[in-house]
């Protein structure tokens, strides 16, 4: 068993072996859960608004942005 003190301020430092098994870093959250009488910590992962946009763009792989910016606006690029 791994253990830690508790601060008079109620502050742990999460021993670096639990840290490495959970994968956080500095300036990261974890989250604490009850599960049938056991408390549970974990990293809480954060998911970014823009995570729903990735890949969407796949079949433009290649092209200019250029190109797709004039093509977005309408400009005939044969002139």
């Amino acid at each position: 068993m791994i253990t830690a003190r508790v601060t008079s301020k109620g502050q742990v430092t999460i021993p670096k072996e639990i840290r490495d098994k959970l994968g956080v870093h500095t300036g990261e959250d974890v989250g604490f859960e009850e599960k049938d009488g056991m408390l549970v910590i974990s990293k809480v992962v954060t998911k970014s608004p823009f995570d729903k946009w990735v890949g969407k763009l796949k079949d433009l792989e290649g092209q200019r942005s250029d190109d797709l910016v004039r093509e977005a606006r309408g400009h005939d690029n044969s002139r």
